[in-house]
């Protein structure tokens, strides 16, 4: 599962690498837990930057609160799942992120990248709630098995998509058996990691060093 990430990349290259203009201000974070606002790009507008919730508020909500809960969707089973049966099929998403990190077997923390330095796109669901005229957009980062690196530290991890075709195609109005070979793309030798300090366990502790590598 995903649990964590960070989100402190340039503006230029964001602007770049997923062709989209940034108008607003840029918030980072470099510890973005559950119920966090992230940077995500929707297919509703490819070509923006949004800032949703993490943790999904399924439309039919009736009380439409971020518990938490639904912060990750497992890809195995998503298109019959009450909550993501429906943004699966209308409502993709793209989760930018810098790292995200991972704990081991022993509640040791990593942080891990791509190897040639570019932004992650982790593949992800959204929806929109609504109390008439309020309305609140979140989403879910869709997980997979552990790719040959990831399975190392965990047996499960979000799933990027490398490819920037496979991005474009993940954002466009596609059948849904082809939205469910995309899930099942998991690239290897694509990762690398590092052990960094236990104060990324805080909620609260927010500042660069906790990207810093603690020596094995």
């Amino acid at each position: 599962m995903c649990k964590r990430f960070s989100f402190v990349a340039a503006q230029n290259d964001i602007e770049t690498q997923f062709n989209l203009e940034i108008r607003n201000n840029l918030r980072y974070s470099y510890n973005i837990a559950p119920t966090h606002h992230a940077n995500i790009i929707t297919n509703e507008d490819p070509h923006r930057l949004q800032y949703l919730t993490w943790g999904l508020i399924p439309s039919t909500s009736r009380a439409g609160k971020n518990d938490g809960k639904l912060i990750n969707a497992r890809k195995e089973g998503i298109s019959s799942s009450p909550s993501f049966r429906i943004p699966i099929r209308k409502r993709r998403c793209l989760v930018l992120a810098d790292s995200i990190y991972a704990w081991d077997k022993n509640d040791t923390p990593f942080r891990v990248f791509l190897k040639d330095g570019e932004i992650m796109a982790m593949a992800g669901v959204w929806d929109m709630w609504f109390d008439e005229d309020y309305a609140i957009k979140s989403f879910s980062i869709l997980t997979t098995n552990a790719n040959k690196e990831i399975s190392e530290i965990s047996n499960r991890m979000p799933l990027i998509i490398k490819s920037k075709k496979l991005q474009i195609e993940w954002l466009q109005d596609i059948e849904l058996d082809r939205v469910l070979e995309l899930t099942d793309t998991i690239d290897n030798n694509i990762l690398d990691y590092y052990k960094i300090s236990t104060k990324i366990n805080s909620l609260r502790y927010n500042t660069k060093d906790i990207h810093e590598k603690i020596e094995q």
